[in-house]
């Protein structure tokens, strides 16, 4: 039996009392067949003088090496021929370096089930067909995005009827659509259709900016919702708190904050958080998520600010068990949250500041950030 099989088949999205065992022999399972396959990891390992049997329980996950994130987009690292990978795709990165990746069937199959599982917890799932704006990029052929791959998929939460997009590609390339979104937001509020905009919060903090700008306030369909996933990036310095920015759906689009949902994710990292009601990212069942020190990597306590290393044993195409971001973050316990769900949640408070990592927002936000300055 796949060594996967158990975790993500496990039923109960938010449940670490009865996974650690079984994420540990997932994730010890996901190790040796990496370093099996992948000789460069297993030569990293060997340099750290890790090896499995040093992890006893759950508690000892931090004793696993974790890759940064840099790592991959400086080497490229794989554990299986490419003809076996279904989906190949890039992390994003504009003008600089990119993580190449790529996921094999059942990795993907896995995905899916766990997917399916938090789009059910969290409400996501609608049949009834959806209008769909997506603050994002256009697919086309010359896009490997990670990114663009997740907003596309996230029209499989509510069936399609339409759908427009801030970044339409041209021949020059990708041009912002700045018009065409408010030509759509304006037709969506005249139907009796729910809307669906999907995308980055720094970019839909802009639009609702240039609409309220304009003197521009709709009220969208009743179950209209708001998807934004991947952070502010390179706008740290414009990012407002929550509450502003979802008063602000609230003043110009009519969509009440508990429509509001936030993901959080890495396109080297294939596991999926989305924020609870009270907008807190609570680590699910099939990850585990571990805050260490900037300087010496040792595992922070709850409540400390350090650098996010996140866990998961999914994938065999490439070795991203475990990878360290450059975002700080604070491990909270589960109980100070107050929505009912018992498993620790993490806040992100920033970047660590590595001044060469190009991230997925860089291309499409200047494409804003210049529209603004007009």
């Amino acid at each position: 039996m796949d060594y996967r099989k158990p975790l993500y088949r496990f039923k109960e999205v938010y449940n670490h009392k009865d996974t650690d065992d079984i994420f540990l022999e997932a994730v010890k399972g996901n190790v040796e067949f990496h370093r099996k396959h992948c000789r460069p990891y297993d030569e990293i390992l060997k340099k750290q003088g890790f090896y499995t049997e040093q992890m006893k329980q759950a508690g000892d996950l931090h004793l696993l090496p974790c890759l940064p994130t840099l790592y991959f987009k400086r080497h490229d690292l794989r554990s299986m021929e490419e003809w076996k990978m279904v989906i190949k795709a890039t992390s994003s990165g504009t003008g600089g370096k990119k993580s190449r990746l790529g996921f094999e069937l059942k990795g993907l199959r896995y995905a899916g089930e766990m997917t399916y599982r938090m789009g059910r917890f969290h409400g996501l799932f609608s049949k009834r067909p959806a209008n769909y704006l997506i603050l994002g990029y256009e697919p086309h052929k010359s896009n490997h995005t990670v990114i663009s791959k997740t907003q596309r998929a996230s029209m499989l939460f509510a069936p399609p009827l339409t759908c427009e997009y801030a970044l339409r590609y041209e021949k020059e390339g990708y041009k912002l659509n700045l018009p065409g979104m408010k030509r759509a937001l304006k037709a969506y509020a005249a139907q009796s259709h729910p809307v669906r905009i999907i995308g980055f919060p720094s970019y839909l903090y802009f639009l609702l900016k240039e609409l309220q700008a304009d003197g521009i306030s709709l009220k969208l369909p009743a179950d209209s919702m708001i998807l934004m996933g991947g952070g502010w990036k390179q706008h740290y310095k414009e990012q407002v708190e929550k509450q502003e920015l979802y008063d602000l759906v609230r003043a110009v689009l009519g969509i009440g904050e508990e429509n509001c949902r936030e993901f959080f994710g890495a396109a080297e990292h294939p596991a999926l958080y989305c924020d609870c009601k009270n907008h807190h990212f609570h680590v699910p069942s099939y990850s585990r998520v571990i805050i260490r020190d900037v300087d010496t990597l040792k595992p922070l306590d709850y409540g400390q600010t350090g650098l996010v290393n996140l866990i998961s044993p999914m994938m065999e195409s490439v070795p991203v068990v475990s990878v360290i971001t450059d975002d700080l973050g604070i491990l909270h316990r589960g109980n100070e949250c107050g929505c009912g769900i018992g498993t620790p949640y993490f806040e992100i408070i920033g970047r660590s500041g590595i001044t060469d990592i190009k991230t997925c927002a860089a291309g499409a936000g200047q494409l804003i950030k210049e529209r603004q300055e007009v």
